[in-house]
């Protein structure tokens, strides 16, 4: 263990006064050698709330809402490969095309227990094609470990029984974070409202870049979001969860400006659907 120690007017005078929060939080993580960079990270907003991440021959898909999608820029035929389905929730604009994915490119599906046995039930088995988290919990494959954490959103599982009944159970929504090998970290927070877990998700896992959904209705808005990037402290946002239904759009420029208050520090990454962002 090393303990670092600077000029106590240093510290005072020109962390206090001159640098953002951001700064002085990248200072510590560098000198404790903690801050680990991006490498060669491919991330693609696919509309929505659907995202896409691609590295050293790994492709991951979060959320995968493609067919049904009104602004998908992508159809579930178009996709060859993948290695990871992650699907925060119940909601069939989250769960969307997972299932099918993980059938058609043999797939591994991360999710909650409750998701898994529903994917049993449509002839997906537990340890064979899903691999069932619960908050807290890892999966680990070659290069890169996939955890579970929590979100703020409520949910069941939209599926064959939402209009007809029985509806499952789907016990609330989560998030995921993408920790890469020798490189960064993204935190993928699926359909959430800003929480206090946010903190911690920034102490444990110092996530590089963070997507979340600002849409206004169903999550966050302009202030929640600038407010999670305050107490996440990523180095880019992806925002998400916009421009698809009239009921939720988001101006851009007014996000920017609620970060600049709220968050310093923190880069707004402007992606259009099928537009993609390397680091």
């Amino acid at each position: 263990m090393h303990l670092w120690v600077l000029p106590r007017n240093y510290c005072i005078n020109t962390i206090h006064h001159n640098w953002d929060q951001n700064t002085i939080f990248k200072l510590f993580y560098l000198l404790a050698g903690k801050e680990k960079k991006m490498a060669n990270t491919k991330i693609s907003w696919l509309g929505h709330a659907s995202a896409l991440v691609e590295f050293a021959d790994r492709v991951i898909y979060f959320d995968p809402w493609l067919d049904d999608n009104p602004v998908c820029p992508i159809k579930r035929s178009d996709v060859k490969k993948a290695t990871a389905i992650c699907a925060t929730h119940g909601h069939v604009d989250h769960l969307g095309d997972s299932f099918d994915l993980v059938r058609q490119t043999g797939a591994t599906l991360i999710c909650t227990p409750e998701l898994g046995f529903y994917a049993d039930s449509k002839g997906l088995r537990e340890g064979e094609h899903v691999y069932g988290l619960n908050t807290g919990g890892s999966w680990r494959s070659e290069g890169f470990t996939i955890t579970m954490v929590p979100a703020s959103h409520t949910s069941e599982i939209m599926g064959d029984g939402w209009v007809d009944g029985p509806i499952q159970p789907g016990s609330g929504a989560v998030g995921f974070i993408l920790a890469i090998d020798n490189g960064g970290s993204i935190y993928f927070s699926g359909d959430t409202g800003v929480c206090a877990d946010m903190q911690i998700i920034r102490d444990l896992y110092r996530p590089n870049l963070a997507i979340m959904p600002v849409g206004g209705k169903y999550n966050m808005g302009y202030r929640e979001a600038a407010y999670a990037c305050a107490l996440l402290w990523p180095e880019y946002l992806i925002a998400t969860h916009h421009g698809t239904f009239e009921d939720q759009q988001l101006n851009l420029d007014n996000l920017e400006g609620e970060m600049k208050v709220r968050a310093p520090g923190v880069k707004l990454v402007r992606l259009k659907p099928g537009e993609s962002f390397e680091c």
